[in-house]
């Protein structure tokens, strides 16, 4: 099931009829609790606003594709704004794809995703296309009993940033925040998320991973607040980054911010190379070097991609990564940049 947004408009000759229970409808271009200059530059620039709602009690097999096309070139701004509302007890899964986009081209889009009492969503996002510039904002408001399990795969773009705003306002809410960040040459990527807990008895988890090759620079800023109200939270969150290159940069700044007193919250940041041991084993056993940096790689991105809990969603992940893969491998049997060594 495909909705297609041309360069912010939804064309409706080419998208697929919804199933019951899904529907489109016109939002309305109102301000949203998030204080940020960007979201405020969305709202006021895009060309037009969209919702999919999920009825009470719908089951929604199969997920719903939203394709974001970007048919501009040269130096031009593209806005896109879509809300996903899911009701009571309703179920669905998502994928957000952004293709088209080529250098000299700002994108900015937003996603707003509001779940009632009990429902559940699963949320995917993909950038492979080159923009110069991806600004992607999801906000996100989850009620009682409400779960979420959203991931990224961001493989593209000379400059992306992508902020994450969610908040736990009901009892037993859970959100499930991941990604992967595949970045080589001089391109620069941003991960900035906050999860507020509002409730008792809330669990988040953002569990975030990033392969750095050449100059590139990577960056993760996660803020994880629990409110007075929120006792009983359980969260949780964890940065990884292999680096592949003397010259990539991973910044990594965790932070915590707890006012309740019942409480079990953690949070870690790592940034190394490939593992000297595992590559000695794998080529003593004729694994030529190239194709053991590219089986630990796949290995370190595909436990992030395995979070997902979804076989559709996960494969469609898989697919660019693995393309990924596949030119960084050709890269370096070409000579043009090396697994870094570890620092004596």
């Amino acid at each position: 099931m495909r909705i297609v947004l041309l360069n912010g408009w939804l064309v409706p000759e080419l998208c697929d009829r919804l199933p019951p229970g899904a529907s489109i409808i016109r939002e309305e271009l109102s301000l949203t609790d998030v204080d940020d200059p960007m979201m405020a530059l969305n709202e006021a620039m895009s060309v037009e606003a969209r919702a999919l709602a999920v009825a009470d009690g719908a089951i929604i097999e199969g997920p719903i594709e939203f394709v974001h096309i970007a048919s501009i070139s040269g130096a031009r701004s593209l806005y896109t704004r879509v809300a996903i509302v899911l009701g009571v007890r309703a179920r669905a899964s998502f994928l957000e794809s952004y293709v088209g986009a080529g250098p000299g081209v700002q994108r900015n889009s937003s996603t707003i995703l509001t779940l009632a009492e009990g429902a559940s969503a699963k949320h995917v996002a993909i950038v492979e296309d080159d923009p110069e510039l991806h600004i992607e904002s999801q906000v996100g408001q989850l009620a009682v009993g409400a779960e979420l399990n959203a991931f990224a795969l961001v493989a593209g773009g000379g400059l992306t940033r992508r902020q994450l705003f969610y908040r736990l306002v009901g009892r037993d809410a859970k959100a499930i925040l991941g990604g992967l960040t595949l970045l080589d040459r001089a391109r620069r990527a941003d991960t900035t998320l906050q999860v507020v807990h509002a409730a008792e008895a809330g669990t988040s988890r953002e569990y975030y991973r990033a392969i750095v090759d050449d100059e590139a620079v990577g960056i993760f800023q996660g803020k994880v607040t629990v409110e007075r109200a929120a006792q009983k939270t359980d969260g949780a969150m964890k940065s990884q980054a292999v680096l592949l290159s003397q010259h990539a940069q991973m910044n990594a700044k965790p932070e915590l911010e707890i006012f309740a007193d019942d409480v079990v919250c953690g949070h870690g940041a790592t940034v190394g190379s490939l593992d000297p041991e595992q590559l000695f084993y794998m080529m003593a056993r004729g694994i030529e070097r190239s194709e053991a940096e590219s089986m630990l790689l796949e290995a370190f991105g595909e436990e992030a991609i395995g979070r997902v809990e979804d076989d559709v969603l996960a494969e469609a992940l898989r697919l660019p990564f693995r393309a990924w893969l596949a030119r960084e491998r050709a890269a370096r049997i070409d000579g043009k940049g090396a697994v870094m060594e570890p620092a004596s």
